[in-house]
């Protein structure tokens, strides 16, 4: 049976054909649906970790224990689980690892697009590329052998595109679930450095037997065409898909182990061709490793460094490379439409989040906000302009004790905001810093008691695990009363009148604090009383709020309230200085 998947859930039918026995990640787009529906299969123990070093963590113990494991996280979280990745590389596995990259050409949900490739050779790992859904599935089960085989783990690198797309996806029934037994071997898995030293020449070894490996391998791919010019195309993952469309007949050579590439199949490949022309997103990963071989390929000064791919810029940038050698080549028809532009739409907080009146008051009492990665990064935009940095998870905190280091005259005026989740996967560290080194910020734990980001998932302060499952509340204050913080007060987000009040005595005292502003975020809060207005007198005190619902009449110049969006939150009437709001349907 053929089925419609996105790459995410055709990740997650192959985790449950290829028999994948414990499954762990970290909420980030574009990678979140792979667990989501991987619960789906209720055969496979899955879970969300804290962070992303956590679930890799928790998987490579499954594989040593013997089942075969997947890990799945966004391309930044990769960097928080470098540290145990690159040594899992040294002692092997005995179950299948595979740890699922998805990377973010474009931007569209990250703050960066760094390409994820480079942990292969880094690492001495393989990595493998998939076109399409079909492939994600596929290679899921390919990485699988591929890791029990070398005895290694086995990175299967995705994009947006990718995990986002649908194509159809041949169903299959599942292999037996069954893990190795385990047996202890502390020479292969424990990592002091007179055993780490034998397994770096093993890593060498398995990296020439993983390079003839790829020579024929099968998702290494030559396809033949009747391109007149003597050009043929290398390309890999997503831009495949870009350059069949751009040139159905064009010869191509679809790279799916990406890393060790299969050197001796392309040099022979490429002697066929007067030109070889390397269509890759984001950094010229393969094209430079091909010049390092000697083949005079072109690449990269034709085609985008940043950002997405796609028909036409595949077009223009082959016949852009072919005109810089003099040849001239025609552009085939296609029915693919220019890409849409949208009309620009600036980031909003949602109509009643609970972030929105904390970063109201901020602005208010101009503190110098050190922000975090989750909604409440939103609070940057304009009206509020809430946030001036925002780095990486959990560098809220720690950003915010190195402002005062710099500026001790700053002091009262710095407070580090960061969400429930957010705190969790790595601010907790951060605060014990600030008590450890004498640091004195005021920390706001924006608690709307889950992940909202990315989807709404649970985390170790919900309640509730990614089964279903009930499971035990972090309490945020016992938690940090217990790393040294004595001054720890919650508040009501939307009430500003304490939040301000809240806000001015802890920035005021020289010592660390902890605001935890408790309320369920807006879109998991049902509200049928949207607010109405009466007798506004035009001050526009309530549009500094930046809610969605409220705009401005141009012809009465008086407040309007949408009441399709509008959830009663309140904030606006407590900004009012004339009592205008009123809620609806009474």
């Amino acid at each position: 049976m053929k089925v419609l998947m996105t790459g995410n859930e055709a990740i997650a039918r192959g985790a449950y054909e290829y028999g994948v026995g414990v499954a762990a990640a970290y909420p980030g787009t574009p990678s979140t649906e792979i667990l989501e529906n991987i619960a789906t299969y209720k055969e496979i123990p899955c879970q969300w970790s804290p962070n992303e070093k956590v679930a890799l963590e928790v998987g490579i113990g499954a594989a040593i224990a013997g089942a075969r494991t997947i890990v799945t996280m966004k391309h930044v979280g990769v960097n928080v689980a470098a540290d145990p990745l690159l040594t899992v590389a040294y002692t092997g596995v005995r179950g299948g690892l595979v740890l699922v990259s998805a990377d973010d050409p474009g931007m569209h949900s990250s703050q960066n697009e760094q390409d994820n490739r480079f942990y292969g050779p880094f690492a001495k790992i393989p990595v493998l590329e998939p076109s399409d859904s079909q492939e994600a599935k596929e290679m899921v089960g390919l990485a699988l052998e591929m890791s029990e085989t070398f005895d290694t783990p086995v990175i299967l690198r995705i994009t947006t595109r990718i995990a986002h797309s649908r194509s159809l996806v041949t169903l299959n029934e599942p292999v037996e679930r069954t893990a190795k037994p385990y047996s202890k071997d502390a020479k292969k898995y424990v990592m002091i450095p007179a055993y780490g030293r034998a397994r770096r020449l093993f890593i060498e070894e398995r990296d020439q037997k993983l390079g003839a490996f790829s020579e024929t391998c099968p998702v290494n791919r030559i396809e033949a065409g009747s391109e007149p010019n003597g050009v043929g195309i290398l390309t890999s993952g997503i831009a495949y898909s870009y350059v069949k469309e751009a040139f159905p007949q064009a010869p191509v050579l679809r790279v799916g182990l990406t890393h060790p590439i299969p050197k001796q199949l392309i040099t022979d490949w490429a002697q066929g061709f007067n030109h070889v022309i390397v269509v890759e997103e984001l950094e010229p990963y393969l094209e430079n490793q091909l010049r390092a071989m000697g083949l005079p390929v072109l690449g990269k000064p034709f085609f985008p460094p940043f950002g997405e791919l796609s028909v036409q810029s595949v077009q223009a940038g082959v016949q852009a490379a072919l005109a810089s050698r003099g040849v001239a080549i025609a552009i085939p028809e296609t029915n693919v439409p220019a890409p849409f532009t949208a009309p620009m739409r600036p980031p909003v907080l949602c109509p009643g989040c609970p972030h929105r009146g904390v970063f109201y008051v901020l602005k208010q009492l101009k503190a110098v906000v050190s922000g975090d990665i989750g909604c409440y990064t939103l609070g940057t935009m304009a009206p509020l302009d809430g946030i001036d940095t925002c780095i990486c998870m959990g560098a809220s905190i720690s950003g915010a004790l190195g402002m005062e280091k710099a500026h001790p005259e700053m002091a009262n005026r710095i407070v580090a905001v960061i969400g429930d989740s957010t705190f969790l996967h790595s601010g907790v560290t951060g605060l014990m810093d600030i008590v450890y080194n004498g640091g004195t910020s005021t920390v706001m734990i924006l608690d709307n008691s889950i992940t909202a980001m990315t989807g709404h998932q649970h985390h170790p302060g919900t309640g509730q695990t990614l089964m279903g499952d009930p499971a035990p509340m972090v309490d945020y204050e016992a938690l940090v009363r217990a790393l040294g913080v004595k001054r720890v007060v919650e508040v009501d987000p939307l009430d500003i009148k304490q939040v301000k009040a809240v806000l001015k005595e802890e920035m005021a005292v020289r010592e660390p604090s902890v605001i935890i502003a408790r309320r369920p975020c807006a879109l998991r809060v049902k509200n049928d009383r949207p607010l109405i207005v009466e007798n506004c007198k035009g001050c526009r005190a309530c549009i500094g709020v930046g809610c969605p619902a409220l705009s401005m009449d141009p012809a009465t110049r008086k407040a309007v309230v949408d009441a399709t969006l509008c959830t009663g939150c309140g904030v606006c009437a407590r900004v009012c200085m004339f009592d205008c709001f009123r809620p609806g349907g009474e």
